[in-house]
């Protein structure tokens, strides 16, 4: 045999020897075993995704039975169709791989992200069957054990259900013998009698620092009560203050006009024009002012309502017109939020 030839020969065994060694590295099924991306992302991911629909696709075919443990559950998952049984087997191992190294799935729905938060507190055995796979998962912590639980519950919503389930979002279910779970109650961290708000320090669009808002206030109401859009502003100055997952700063501007310009007229001249005792807007209008909020009235509305720039309170200021203020407070970095009710 030529030189030539045994160096041709010697390339192919080692070619042959590399990629049988690569092919036993991967798990069962198709594809490589892991996505590189974070948070699951990446072609592990989408293996996982295309399998979880595969299974969605196919509840009917599948049978499942839950053990609940004072320390987690034993389930069942089984079907008589082979394909479907081989596909619970290959998910099954994914998941497993998922929970030892923490790479999670499904971040939006609350209970899967709490529980991938404690996935080193799982322990997670299964063993296969002839039609599918039964599974063992416990923890130490009484927390995680009723994780466990309620993730076991959802999945045989999933089996039950399929896709409808799966648009679902799952609770973390509430926990009395734990302070991780906290009673969700509204706050009025500043504008103490309006406003209240309720405080949601894991939800997605936090309230952010130097953020500028203008407020554009246009609708009237029952002259003897708080015009809503101005309790609306109390709302937004309590978000900025408490809703989140810690107070951030935050200038807001308020400017009033068509039905809503008379809502600064001091005490005096809004009763004599409505017949009530006082102006039920001024107590939140000057809450408002000591938080910081600018207040503006239209100019040429408050003329045309016969109404004076002497008769507005001393914490409002009479703008030349809304335009002009909505128009330079968007120059100046402001957004514009309307209040069209």
């Amino acid at each position: 045999m030529s030189t030539k030839h045994l160096r041709n020969g010697m390339m192919l065994l080692l070619v042959c020897v590399v990629a049988g060694t690569a092919l036993a590295q991967r798990g069962p099924g198709r594809g490589p075993g892991r996505g590189r991306g974070g948070h699951g992302q990446g072609q592990g991911h989408d293996r996982d995704h295309q399998d979880f629909r595969f299974l969605l696709t196919n509840h009917q075919k599948i049978q499942r039975t839950v053990q609940e443990l004072p320390n987690g559950v034993k389930t069942l998952t089984e079907s008589n169709d082979p394909q479907v049984a081989a596909k619970i087997k290959e998910h099954v191992y994914w998941m497993k791989e998922r929970i030892e190294k923490k790479q999670p799935i499904r971040m939006r729905d609350p209970l899967f992200a709490e529980l991938f938060k404690h996935a080193d507190q799982i322990k997670m055995v299964y063993e296969k069957t002839a039609k599918g796979v039964r599974v063992t998962e416990t923890s130490d912590d009484p927390y995680i054990a009723q994780l466990i639980q309620a993730h076991a519950k959802a999945v045989s919503g999933f089996v039950k259900r399929g896709f409808p389930e799966a648009m679902k979002n799952h609770p973390v279910p509430n926990l009395k013998q734990t302070t991780q779970t906290k009673k969700m109650e509204y706050l009025n961290p500043v504008i103490k009698e309006y406003g209240k708000v309720m405080p949601l320090p894991d939800a997605a669009q936090q309230p952010r620092d130097g953020s500028k808002i203008c407020v554009d206030v246009t609708k009237g109401g029952d002259a003897s009560k708080l015009n809503p859009g101005i309790e609306k502003v109390a709302r937004y100055v309590n978000i900025y203050q408490g809703a989140g997952k810690s107070p951030a700063e935050v200038q807001i501007a308020v400017v009033l006009h068509g039905d809503a310009t008379l809502c600064v007229l001091n005490d005096d001249v809004y009763s004599r024009r409505f017949g009530t005792e006082g102006n039920p807007n001024l107590e939140l209008l000057h809450e408002l002012h000591e938080a910081g909020v600018e207040i503006y009235v239209c100019g040429q509305s408050l003329i045309s309502k016969k109404g004076k720039p002497e008769d507005v309170v001393v914490f409002s200021d009479v703008a030349v017109s809304a335009l002009t203020s909505l128009v330079n407070l968007q120059t100046d970095g402001y957004a514009y939020v309307p209040l069209l009710k």
